[in-house]
């Protein structure tokens, strides 16, 4: 938060965390605050939620406030609501990325070397089927999309493994071989 009182910190993260207590007992969320000469010209506050699974997989959502001036007024209250919703959506969707995070996970897998990547991921978000668009018109690379249904291409997993992973929402495979792109401004010793 810059140029608020700390108070409507307190409130965003009292919100926020009474719907997240409510799946978790254990929720911490740690809070910063700005003021003076580094806090910026212009009044604000947001809310970043990130949780991490068993496996590693760091989820994210976030939320900010209406800038200063606009029709609206941002209720600290709503937006800690609407952020545990956004991170709730998040860990439903599953996958090894969130959904802001899928089309920068694409653009490496294309750019990486000409070898195999393959990535799991929640439901495609609409920004990464336009990259996957773009990917396809600049790079002439196209991926391979499944949907996964568990037990992976040879089965070789446990029946509760693949139950597992089939909680929440349907995940896609995502399949492709890099362009092996170098950086031609590469010094080499």
């Amino acid at each position: 938060a810059t140029r608020v009182s700390p108070s409507v910190v307190n409130r965003v993260v009292e919100s926020a965390k009474g719907k997240l207590l409510k799946f978790l007992p254990d929720v911490y969320i740690y809070t910063d605050h700005f003021t003076g000469p580094k806090s910026g010209k212009s009044p604000g506050f947001g809310v970043i939620l990130t949780a991490e699974t068993n496996t590693g997989v760091m989820l994210s959502a976030e939320v900010c406030s209406n800038p200063a001036g606009s029709k609206e007024v941002t209720i600290p209250e709503d937006l800690g609501v609407q952020a545990a919703h956004r991170l709730l959506e998040e860990i439903y969707r599953g996958g090894c990325a969130d959904s802001c995070s899928q089309s920068l996970a694409t653009l490496h897998m294309c750019l990486g070397p000409a070898d195999v990547s393959k990535f799991m991921v929640g439901p495609l978000s609409p920004y990464t089927v336009q990259m996957l668009k773009h990917i396809k018109e600049f790079f002439d690379l196209m991926f391979k999309l499944e949907t996964w249904r568990g037990g992976g291409a040879s089965g070789a997993q446990g029946e509760d493994d693949g139950e597992e992973m089939k909680l929440g929402a349907d995940k896609v495979l995502l399949t492709c071989v890099g362009v092996g792109y170098t950086n031609l401004s590469k010094r080499t010793v």
